[in-house]
């Protein structure tokens, strides 16, 4: 990694097996205050998160963790697979922070959109995923999960 993605990353890095107990905390954290109104366990939070920090797809944020963003390249796009931030780091951009390190991904990986899903009764994302770019593709079922399907074009 050179000077300059170390700079464009700040403080996010690539995951170690030593993060993987913090990831799960922190995605838990995250995400368990939906599990009442949607009625299901989001699915962030079955994830195998020792897998997908092996993988090299989990980026963290923050000593101790308190952020993090799962993404999983594709040949014509990065899928953002959950991004979390623990509540106590609520109100301190590091959602934003985050968000924008997907796109600089993306564009050091050549890719000309992020993809992203979220549960319909996550609310909150509805207001914050336009805010930044992205664009409402689908509403579908999906299982017991009733997802919409967001996209950001890169320029």
């Amino acid at each position: 990694m050179t000077a300059d993605d170390r700079s464009a990353r700040g403080d996010i890095r690539i995951a170690t097996a030593a993060d993987v107990p913090a990831v799960k905390a922190v995605t838990d954290a995250a995400f368990t205050p939906y599990i009442e109104r949607i009625g299901l366990v989001p699915a962030p939070m079955e994830a195998d998160h020792a897998a997908n920090v092996a993988l090299g797809h989990v980026y963290v944020t923050g000593e101790p963790v308190i952020g993090l963003v799962v993404l999983v390249p594709y040949e014509d796009h990065l899928y953002l697979d959950s991004i979390a931030v623990h509540p106590d780091g609520h109100g301190r951009g590091v959602g934003r922070r985050l968000l924008h390190f997907v796109d600089a991904r993306a564009r050091e990986l050549g890719l000309p959109e992020v993809r992203l899903l979220t549960n319909a009764k996550m609310w909150e994302n509805q207001k914050i995923y336009p805010r930044y770019g992205y664009e409402l593709v689908e509403r579908r079922m999906e299982g017991p999960y009733d997802r919409l399907h967001y996209r950001k074009r890169l320029s």
